[in-house]
């Protein structure tokens, strides 16, 4: 197969390629879920190759040399999202090595000398690459190429062993990374990355593209409801300019966000962010050169369509007899409530606590779309209480109110919580797991009071137990053992300790624990919660 400057041949692979994108881009679409919710990736990426294709239309390129330039700068332009990004570098490694080839035809060896140098490439781009992905792909489609070629294959038959390969890898991404296996899927950009491969065998071999596979074979349930991303945007932009330092731009950039990618040359850079600032990224380009193709996608919406669509063309299963609204603050805490309920019953999560209390109809609105005939509202703290009763009287649905008051408190009601009970049978358990369970908090004084016979100053160190100041005092070990050893004053058999965001040291706390409690096991937590650096539960 010839690519000695024929357009022609050139423009028939791409078309192939992007045909047989198209042709399986909703089952991409549906297949992401790593490392986050990130856009469509079918989508991104049928996008990137048609601005490949784009580029070939209307290049007047000359020689294979620059015909490759413009091939790779095309990718780099037209890139969206995370995966058309590292594609773009695939494109770009590739595309080094195939401009400089002097042979009239290409084959086996110099198909896996580009195999490699795109490999090497989409490497090269991420700051921190992960297997399992349309890296691992990449990866062995380039080890597949280099185990052959040195039997001179031709170049059909050796296309037609790289999409077995590439099968194969595919299929073992699951193994690679743990969320894909969690959710019964393979990895999306993978997956994609596959698809390109095959539709340029199916063009070399002078058959038609593939009919694509119906997406729901390919996705268990589990796949369909996605954890949202830390961050809300997914922006993409371009940079232009003179003299542009990739890494230092890098360096910049990797404190807006996560999901960072940044490729390109000192006078064109494309930038991949995930941020909850998409203006700063667009503010750091502009310092430095001019920008274009700018594109901000709001990830979360895109987790709920792609729920909405998924789930249309899941069989209807009976709701829950009951499930849990819970008022919750902090991502550790938020994965623990989860973790409780998960093959129980349905959950659904309201943002709040101490500060930030929940209004009446946020609370409405969450028991509400619960997919369950009934609802038990837990607010975990006192302050939200009434707001949940009031819920609970205008809900659509029977409503009980289990009046735990804090975190701790909610989660030793959630262990007792059993979707295919009645809301009023769960009440009546998650009361007795919480009377049976004793909780302290740590935080720091906000003023100087005397409570409870306890002289708090501000800034001191402040402790509680079911809700009561305890302690007071500079040192942070002391008060809080103080607290312990209120909770364990009665028999106990687990102490649970719930990190908080601004994380208080705990070596010299454990070992007091230890040294007077060895027979309590000690279970600590990352919370994430604010204001309160630990939150204690005794059971």
């Amino acid at each position: 197969m010839s690519l000695n400057g024929d357009l022609e041949v050139v423009q028939k692979l791409v078309d192939a390629a992007l045909a047989s994108l198209e042709a399986n881009r909703a089952r991409i679409d549906d297949l992401n879920v790593y490392p986050v919710p990130d856009g469509d990736t079918g989508t991104n990426l049928t996008m990137t190759v048609r601005a490949v294709d784009e580029a070939v239309d209307q290049t007047a390129a000359a020689s294979r040399q620059s015909l490759a330039r413009d091939v790779a700068r095309g990718a780099l332009m037209g890139a969206r999202g995370n995966s058309g990004v590292i594609f773009s570098q695939i494109v770009r490694g590739a595309a080094d090595v195939l401009g400089e080839i002097d042979t009239p035809a290409l084959d086996a060896d110099a198909l896996a000398r580009a195999l490699r140098g795109a490999a090497d490439a989409a490497y090269r781009a991420v700051r921190r690459p992960v297997e399992g992905t349309m890296l691992s792909v990449i990866r062995e489609l380039a080890e597949e190429a280099e185990a052959q070629a040195p039997s001179k294959p031709a170049l059909d038959e050796l296309l037609v062993t790289l999409v077995r390969r590439g099968e194969e890898a595919v299929a073992r991404t699951p193994e690679q990374l743990q969320v894909l296996k969690d959710a019964g899927v393979v990895d999306a950009g993978g997956a994609g990355l596959l698809e390109l491969v095959r539709g340029v065998a199916a063009a070399v071999n002078g058959e038609p593209i593939p009919e694509a596979p119906p997406a729901e074979e390919h996705m268990g349930f589990e796949a369909i409801h996605q954890e949202l991303s830390r961050f809300r945007y997914c922006t993409v932009v371009l940079i232009e300019g003179k003299n542009l330092d990739l890494e230092t731009l890098e360096d910049e950039l990797e404190q807006l966000g996560d999901s960072l990618l940044v490729v390109g040359d000192s006078n064109a850079i494309k930038v991949h962010v995930h941020t909850d600032d998409p203006g700063a990224v667009l503010s750091i380009g502009t310092r430095v050169g001019t920008i274009d193709r700018i594109e901000i996608a709001n990830m979360h919406e895109q987790t709920l369509e792609r729920e909405e669509r998924l789930l249309a063309a899941v069989p209807d299963t009976p709701p829950a007899a009951s499930g849990v609204v819970a008022v919750v603050a902090g991502d550790g805490n938020r994965r623990l409530f989860e973790s409780l309920a998960e093959n129980v019953g349905p959950v659904r999560i309201v943002e709040g606590g101490q500060t930030m209390n929940p209004s009446t109809a946020e609370l409405l609105r969450a028991v509400q779309s619960l997919d369950a005939d009934e609802a038990i509202i837990l607010p975990n703290n006192s302050n939200v209480l009434l707001a949940a009763e009031h819920a609970a009287a205008n809900a659509d649905r029977a409503v009980e109110v289990v009046p735990a008051d804090s975190i701790p408190s909610g989660l030793a009601a959630m262990v007792a919580f059993d979707g295919s009970r009645s809301a009023a049978e769960n009440a009546e358990e998650m009361r007795k797991a919480i009377e049976a369970v004793a909780t302290g908090e740590v935080t720091i004084a906000s003023r100087d009071v005397q409570m409870n016979g306890v002289a708090i100053h501000k800034g001191d160190w402040l402790g509680l137990a079911d809700g009561r100041p305890i302690a007071g005092g500079s040192n942070f070990d002391d008060v809080t053992y103080e607290v312990v050893r209120r909770l364990l004053s009665e028999p106990r058999e687990l102490l649970t300790l719930l990190v908080g965001q601004e994380k208080a040291p705990l070596d010299g706390l454990l070992g007091r624990i230890a040294e007077a409690h060895p027979d309590v096991e000690v279970d600590v937590q990352e919370g994430g919660q604010p204001h309160y650096h630990l939150l204690l539960s005794a059971e």
